[in-house]
């Protein structure tokens, strides 16, 4: 085992942390002196030496690592992850019981008491997502408390902590049997194919399920729609499957193509009765506007931050601009289904950008209905930046 470090927290900080702030932040450490070691137990006190709380020091783009526990004397050990996951599994025993819907989180990260670690579930195969190399540090342990309390036919893991937190390529796969490539699972009685041992990502964003419920049941009959970001185009089956009399999707990514004909097919859609496009978003618009293109739905679901040959978005400074682009291309009367997952800003502040560029095409809009992260993506309220996800459906009023 690794040795505790004991970290003095500075006053300004420590505040936070007694009301359960489970992030931290490098700048709160007034004694941060060396190479302490990814893994390392940490032991946090006040500038008066009171005990504030106990965690692990993990490096990730967020801090510096992560609270577990408000005990002293509290060990992280086999014991502790199998509560929490034990916790966690009870949490999710409605979907666990729905045979409409067999992919979702089963553990939250600091929602569920782990901060840096989230656990999904796709069928009967369980992906753990490891987000530092302090996290990584109990992977024997986490592995082992799963195994001890969750019946699985495989596991699989994503190692996202390598420099700048891109990805690092490995194989994926654990314990138990290999999933079947592709995997199909059930979202609302919707199927889509993942690939547990394919990249990052598996397919599909689980975060977006009551999204696209919401469209399928309520925005997508007769309409023509439009989803842009439309990565394996998730959002479009939906539509389709909904009754949309066309969907468009536009995706800069070339892999994008066969995975969004691949996620009709399997839905008994005919994806040659589809567009789907490989562009960079920005380029369509300007080519929809040329076109006089409208669209009844427009779906925006960028990334925090992208980049293309000859563009670049980050949602805290130009979503407004962005939005703007997809009104002047809805109809009146039309909806945007406007999204972002960026945690540096609030809804607030979203419900701002909207505002903004409707003020700038000069039209007039109506709030139809908001989203938030659904139940299983368990947050905190002491840690706002973690409820992340903010969609909105807005309709463009004539």
């Amino acid at each position: 085992m690794k040795n505790t470090v004991k970290l003095k927290i500075k006053s300004t900080f420590a505040k936070n942390l007694r009301a359960g702030f489970p992030l931290i932040n490098k700048e709160a450490v007034l004694n941060l002196k060396g190479n302490v070691e990814e893994g390392s137990t940490l032991e946090l006190v006040d500038e008066s030496g009171a005990f504030l709380g106990k965690g692990y020091f993990g490096q990730q783009n967020k801090g510096i690592g992560w609270v577990l526990s408000r005990q002293q004397q509290e060990e992280f050990d086999e014991k502790f992850f199998e509560k929490k996951f034990k916790q966690a599994i009870e949490g999710r025993k409605t979907l666990f019981n729905d045979p409409e819907t067999t992919a979702f989180r089963v553990f939250n990260g600091e929602g569920d008491g782990i901060g840096g670690l989230t656990i999904d579930y796709f069928d009967g195969y369980y992906l753990i997502n490891w987000y530092s190399e302090g996290i990584y540090h109990f992977k024997n342990l986490v592995v082992q408390a799963l195994t001890n309390i969750a019946d699985y036919k495989g596991l699989y893991e994503k190692k996202r902590f390598a420099e700048q937190g891109t990805y690092i390529e490995d194989d994926d796969f654990i314990a138990g049997e290999r999933a079947p490539i592709p995997l199909i699972v059930k979202e609302n009685g919707m199927n889509f194919a993942v690939y547990l041992n394919e990249s990052a990502m598996v397919g599909i964003f689980l975060d977006q399920r009551d999204v696209r419920k919401t469209i399928r049941d309520k925005y997508s009959k007769g309409k023509n729609v439009l989803n842009t970001f439309s990565y394996t185009g998730a959002f479009s089956v939906a539509a389709a499957v909904g009754g949309a009399t066309k969907t468009t999707s536009v995706d800069v990514a070339n892999r994008s193509k066969s995975k969004t004909i691949e996620q009709f097919s399997i839905n008994e859609i005919d994806y040659e009765a589809q567009d789907i496009i490989v562009e960079d978003v920005f380029n369509y618009f300007k080519y929809a506007v040329r076109k006089n293109l409208l669209f009844d739905l427009v779906i925006l679901d960028p990334p925090s931050y992208a980049r293309s040959k000859k563009n670049t978005f980050s949602a805290a400074k130009d979503y407004p601009d962005l939005l703007e682009k997809a009104i002047r291309i809805t109809e009146k009367d039309g909806v945007i289904v406007a999204s972002t997952n960026a945690s540096n800003f609030g809804m607030d502040k979203f419900k701002g950008f909207i505002e903004k560029a409707f003020k700038q095409t000069g039209d007039k809009y109506k709030i139809l209905e908001e989203f938030r992260l659904p139940s299983d993506f368990k947050t905190i309220n002491n840690f706002k930046e973690g409820n992340y996800l903010k969609v909105v459906f807005i309709k463009k009023l004539t």
